[in-house]
């Protein structure tokens, strides 16, 4: 669980698949071509200097050089060069404001979110979505705000902490994120009885959070943080979800297990014979 941990929260991954995205072509082309050009250097300069025969000069070149790069270099150095392959592309300002989510831990009670929305107009934020889950500690604010493409993730972090808030974390995001909840809610629930299948996705989608596919994981050590989500599944037994970092609260967990339900009523059942 520790690896799949690393995995999702070390690199840029989506928060629903799981995936990096992908490298831009130039930084691709680079990096193959530092992996490749000092191994076909070095083959070319031991072949050259040990003057084999033409036939058999030709066949070492083709055979080593494409054994070592395809399964040797190239995947190596694709590992090695993943956080710059991957990092994302920097621009300049543009002068239209982008989008972050923000999720804060605040005390449960009269000011707390006014201090908040006092700081993140400090560094010219505007808070355009609010979602709040109760917890044990306070109340689990999600916020969906814009701000100048100039203000980076760790101003609207420190905004945040001065006004009181905990456990703070921020995500870039997109405009999909202002969709109304309840609405959000309704479209998946419609998407899971036109397909049951859909539901893990669905689940993934509705809680920002990742599937668990690999069974191996499952049974070794898991956390006890409430970062793991079971639900039941009506075909695979159970489904697993994790959102490292940020533990699901009972009003999210009721919302997956409803979800589960659904899918359990929209199987189709065998035609029963007279």
């Amino acid at each position: 669980m520790e690896s799949l941990r690393t995995a999702l929260v070390g690199g840029q991954a989506c928060e629903v698949c799981g995936r990096l995205p992908h490298p831009r072509r130039l930084r691709l082309t680079v990096a193959k071509l530092l992996a490749v050009f000092p191994v076909e250097f070095a083959l070319h300069a031991i072949v050259l200097a040990l003057h084999p025969p033409y036939v058999v000069a030709v066949g070492v070149l083709v055979i080593t050089t494409t054994v070592l790069v395809i399964w040797v270099v190239e995947p190596s150095a694709m590992r090695f060069l993943r956080a710059w392959l991957h990092a994302p592309h920097v621009q300049a300002s543009s002068g239209i404001d982008a989008l972050w989510r923000i999720r804060v831990t605040v005390a449960d009670r009269v000011g707390s979110l006014e201090r908040v929305t006092h700081e993140l107009a400090g560094v010219e934020a505007n808070i355009l979505g609010l979602h709040v889950h109760a917890v044990e500690n306070g109340v689990r604010d999600e916020l969906v705000v814009s701000a100048p493409d100039s203000v980076r993730a760790a101003s609207l972090s420190a905004a945040v902490e001065d006004a009181g808030g905990n456990d703070v974390q921020v995500w870039p995001t997109t405009a999909l994120a202002l969709m109304d909840g309840q609405t959000k809610a309704l479209s998946l629930a419609a998407r899971v009885v036109g397909d049951p299948t859909e539901l893990p996705h669905a689940v993934a989608e509705l809680l920002g959070a990742h599937l668990i596919t690999d069974r191996v994981l499952l049974s070794g050590p898991l956390p006890t943080d409430g970062t793991l989500l079971k639900i039941p599944s009506p075909w695979a037994g159970m489904f697993a979800f994790t959102r490292p970092g940020e533990p699901f609260t009972p009003a999210e967990s009721a919302r997956a297990h409803r979800l589960a339900q659904l899918a359990e009523l929209a199987v189709p059942r065998p035609a029963h014979r007279l």
